[in-house]
């Protein structure tokens, strides 16, 4: 079991296992066209990546830019379909995508004529159908713009999820993110009015002066817009952010702050009738979704395009470099639209040994409905107790495992950022151990 610095809850947000901060240049350079060999092309996730928005906030470790030289955004995405074209021509003609997503960064920092664009681009050169697939994209009150969200619902946007935080102004500045309540509404309301038949919202909880009494009134202005999905983020204050400058470090007390306001804002959440998916999604019970039935995230591979993007076969997991402090953000973005040849897989991690069965467990554990296990031992003739009996065990003498192992309980869930980096290889945690911020 790998060994975490703490008993914190809040050890780390594995969205992706393994983080980009254990990827490496890789020396041999592959080409992308021997990578996606044999892989299972038959649903695909389609994420394209805008690394640029209007402000940071200061929790945000995101690879992203603040604002945009004048033509910097279209020599973006001039590279963006380059890549598209480089890769699309690795991947087998008869590739198909099960779901598309445009993330950030700010996807709606982009004009609507650029956003028109960016769906050509994701058409035109990778084949996807945006119209039949979910997609899913980001985006932030102040650039929800009518004609930029006329366009997202034009071309086939099924869910919207936009990054409120708080609703109150108070705590907004806390979290160094200068917004207004009254943006924020008028937001939501042109979302509601464009259609989407997703709405996701985004808070936060953990912020400086947060109280359960603010967090809850926080939370009810967000269910007065009857969202389909709330996703319930607790703070973190990362290396070279706004906040990680200035703040001090994690704390017991701010530990059992941010638990007592996740058990508070979860309570709250199940009696106003939605479901959790996960320890920080939430869904109304009876709304759409937005999700792909025949894509599984534990084995079906994702193409990334752009500089922040990462993409995954069963093999390899690939980007380009990664950071945080603008400075080599920018140089980042600089070499990233100077770049024609896309054949190529830069920096990356192989999944060697024992990591796809770690991935496997981690993208489905995490999740409230936990790990099929009929379909764990069909790709591995094994079971998650066989493979790691330890880890399991630790969990289970913690309260935080079914007596079949194969999912979460409410105090497990509750610590899945304590639990995701305990599942860690040590070869992964030395990497990322051995990462240099910048």
């Amino acid at each position: 079991m790998t060994t975490t610095t703490a008993e914190s809850p809040y050890q780390s947000y594995v969205y992706a296992y393994p983080h980009k901060t254990a990827y490496r240049p890789l020396p041999d350079r592959p080409a992308l066209r021997e990578v996606w060999a044999g892989e299972r092309q038959h649903a695909l996730s389609l994420y394209l990546h805008v690394p640029f928005c209007e402000v940071r906030c200061g929790f945000c470790n995101l690879f992203t830019r603040i604002g945009s030289p004048e033509g910097l955004t279209t020599a973006y995405l001039d590279a963006l379909e380059r890549q598209a074209t480089a890769v699309r021509a690795a991947l087998d003609t008869g590739a198909r995508f099960a779901l598309a997503a445009f993330g950030g960064g700010t996807p709606t920092y982009l004009t609507a004529a650029e956003l028109t664009r960016l769906c050509d681009i994701a058409e035109q050169r990778t084949g996807i159908d945006l119209h039949a697939v979910p997609l899913s994209v980001e985006a932030s009150p102040d650039t929800c713009t009518p004609d930029r969200l006329a366009v997202l619902a034009e071309r086939g946007t099924t869910r919207l999820s936009i990054g409120v935080q708080s609703f109150l102004n108070t705590e907004a500045r806390s979290a160094v993110r200068p917004q207004k309540r009254a943006a924020v509404e008028t937001a939501l309301d042109r979302a509601r009015a464009a259609g989407f038949p997703v709405l996701n919202i985004d808070l936060i909880y953990g912020i400086d002066g947060q109280t359960e009494r603010s967090w809850l009134q926080s939370l009810d202005a967000a269910l007065a817009w009857r969202p389909e999905e709330l996703y319930l983020y607790p703070l973190y204050v990362r290396p070279l952010t706004g906040l990680g400058r200035r703040a001090p470090g994690p704390s017991p007390a701010w530990d059992a702050q941010r638990l007592a306001l996740y058990r508070a804002g979860r309570d709250h959440l199940l009696a106003a009738g939605y479901q959790q998916v996960s320890m920080r999604m939430f869904r109304r019970s009876g709304a759409a979704t937005a999700s792909a039935g025949e894509y599984a995230c534990q084995t079906d591979g994702m193409v990334g395009l752009g500089c922040g993007a990462r993409s995954y076969t069963s093999k390899l997991h690939y980007s380009f470099d990664y950071a945080v402090d603008a400075s080599a953000v920018r140089g980042i973005i600089d070499d990233y639209v100077a770049t024609s040849d896309f054949d190529r897989a830069e920096h990356g991690w192989e999944m060697t040994g024992d990591e796809p069965r770690r991935r496997h467990l981690l993208q489905s554990l995490l999740q409230a409905e936990g790990v099929d296990l009929a379909a764990y031992r069909r790709r591995f003739n094994s079971s998650p107790r066989e493979d790691f009996p330890a880890e399991l065990a630790a969990f289970e003498e913690r309260g935080w495992l079914t007596a079949d192992g194969a999912a979460l309980t409410p105090e497990g869930l509750a610590h899945s950022d304590a639990i995701g980096p305990a599942l860690f290889s040590a070869e992964v945690a030395a990497r990322m151990e051995a990462y240099e911020a910048r």
